[in-house]
């Protein structure tokens, strides 16, 4: 799996609260909780983020709560990816059940700027900025992982297998 985007970069600590606000847990409209992502990091975003974008951030992304909101609004505002330091480990079990690929990499969280362009090789672990020759190394998921992504999710998986 490749993946091409531009960055929207975030820092440090990125809670669950700040991708989805609480305000907003009264639906599970991936939709409607598309129109709130990132609203208290960022007010701008939603008006600036493109199908396929990527967000960078720095340590301890989706830190809080266990609500799975948090990766559904992410993946439904178009987001194709995440890159980060560090993510908060149940923000990463959420995020790989619905089906968004989220990569750790210190030094392509570091590298990439806001309105960069990256690339990602999933298969590889390898992301870049487009059109340079610096790769920062990704851990790799294992093959099952893989195909929960590629199948949409973990319930979409397990259909797929019975």
């Amino acid at each position: 799996m490749k993946i091409k985007g531009k960055v929207h970069k975030f820092g440090d600590n990125i809670n669950t609260d700040e991708i989805i606000p609480a305000r907003y847990l009264t639906t599970s409209d991936p939709e409607e909780l598309a129109k709130h992502c990132m609203e208290d990091a960022d007010p701008e975003f939603v008006n600036k983020v493109k199908e396929g974008d990527i967000i960078v951030a720095g340590e301890n992304f989706g830190c809080g709560s266990s609500r799975e909101h948090a990766p559904i609004a992410i993946k439904a505002a178009g987001i194709s990816c995440v890159i980060d330091k560090s993510f908060a480990r149940i923000f990463y079990r959420n995020a790989i059940n619905i089906g968004l690929p989220i990569f750790t990499s210190a030094e392509g969280a570091e590298a990439l700027k806001q309105g960069d362009h990256a690339e990602v090789d999933a298969g590889k672990g390898e992301i870049s900025k487009a059109k340079q020759k610096t790769i920062y190394k990704a851990e790799v998921f294992p093959a099952f992982v893989k195909e929960i992504i590629k199948s949409g999710g973990l319930m979409a998986y397990a259909r797929k297998r019975k």
